[in-house]
């Protein structure tokens, strides 16, 4: 495969992950019982921490991806092996 291919499925792997721990951590306004400032939701995130959300999504992403390049490059599973959709 070429070097855009590894690429197109990093970031695919990449966004995947992302909203996977988007929600994690997340405490709204309503859940902490703060009253939220004028024209804000209260289910809107308090802090949502995208800084430390993206770089954790960047090292999960990694070793996902780390993952699935060993499996195709060492031929762990092979393609024709996968049972065919009906």
């Amino acid at each position: 495969m070429s070097p855009i291919t590894w690429f197109a499925i990093y970031v695919t792997i990449w966004w995947t992950v992302l909203f996977g721990i988007l929600p994690l951590g997340v405490r709204s306004f309503h859940e902490a019982g703060i009253t939220p400032p004028p024209g804000v939701e209260p289910g809107a995130p308090i802090n949502p921490n995208l800084k430390r959300k993206f770089i954790t999504t960047t090292w999960v992403s990694a070793i996902v991806f780390a993952v699935f390049f060993a499996v195709i490059q060492f031929h762990l599973v092979r393609l024709p092996d996968l049972p065919a959709a009906a």
